[in-house]
């Protein structure tokens, strides 16, 4: 026993450091975390500055066919960082910062529309070398994937669409419904608890996550305000997803989170039948983000999806 109590001063002290290290700089321990769970996956941090001088903030790691992968609204890119742990084996795995979100400087007198975000990836990918890539996308970037599909055919190997927004056809969601009956639009969160119920509004099965990260989290999305108001609104009133789809041929694997509470299941449904060379899977117990409440399922799946189309 006496042996032991060295051992268990030390673990305290080193758990009161830590403790106090969060209080003191949680932004700096947050970075510290994302920067660990990167590494795991074979993700480095990169940068650049597109000929408009648009600054690009990046992941990427692995080798192989390009896979460019786009967030969705008030996301960033480490929304892929765990899904992607299970593609840098096999591809080329990129993940920008998408314009006004992350690490992207903001650039207030661009337009953001699906189809402008689309002509900037673009140039983003040709600047990497990856002229024909395959593309993926989490419900705003979703969107502007098929919008990219449409623009630039031959640039696009695949999609995968993880419950994109603004397909033609869907039902209301919960959240729409509620928003068009005089309720609060928590993707327009102005404050750090409108935050968190925004996290659990997006997840049926959220990953544990210290609350002083979503915190941190909650703080740096929320100090581009008035910006993530604007994008909102490029985004959400357009229309043109339907007009944008009958240019798309590109192979599709379309996943759907059976309990998302923000873009309704129908949507998978819709987008099938608009997408004439698309797959669809529905995963029950799973929310709007698949990437982060079933990582290793959702790879598996498109994996599969990738090998299938590769074996013809």
């Amino acid at each position: 026993m006496k042996r032991l109590r060295p051992l268990l001063f030390i673990f305290l002290a080193m758990l009161a450091a830590v403790a106090a290290l969060v209080l003191v700089a949680p932004a700096q321990v947050t970075a510290a975390i994302f920067s660990l769970d990167r590494a795991r996956s074979g993700l480095e941090r990169k940068e650049l500055v597109l000929p408009g001088g648009q600054r690009m903030v990046y992941l990427e790691g692995g080798q192989g066919e390009p896979l460019l992968l786009l967030h969705g609204f008030r996301g960033n890119k480490d929304h892929f960082t765990r899904v992607g742990r299970f593609l840098t084996g096999r591809y080329r795995v990129i993940v920008p910062d998408l314009p006004g979100f992350g690490e992207s400087v903001d650039a207030r007198d661009a337009a953001y529309t699906p189809a402008a975000q689309a002509r900037t990836l673009h140039a983003f990918a040709q600047r990497l070398g990856a002229d024909r890539a395959h593309l993926g996308g989490s419900s705003m970037g979703g969107q502007i994937a098929l919008h990219y599909a449409a623009l630039y055919p031959g640039a696009v190997r695949s999609l995968w669409l993880l419950a994109p927004n603004g397909v033609p056809g869907a039902q209301a969601s919960e959240l729409a419904a509620a928003v068009a009956a005089g309720g609060p639009n928590l993707l327009m969160a102005s404050d750090e608890d409108e935050f968190d119920r925004l996290f659990q509004l997006v997840m049926a099965d959220p990953p544990f996550m210290p609350r002083f990260v979503r915190d941190v989290l909650a703080q740096e999305s929320l100090r581009r305000q008035s910006l993530h108001e604007r994008i909102y609104a490029d985004v959400h009133r357009d229309r043109s997803l339907g007009d944008a789809l009958r240019a798309v041929k590109a192979p599709a694997l379309v996943v759907w989170g059976e309990q998302d509470r923000v873009l309704d299941v129908s949507g998978a449904a819709a987008l099938g039948r608009l997408l004439p060379r698309a797959r669809v899977i529905v995963m029950p117990g799973v929310g709007h983000l698949p990437t982060l409440e079933r990582e290793e399922g959702v790879a598996r799946d498109y994996l599969a999806f990738l090998g299938a189309l590769e074996r013809g």
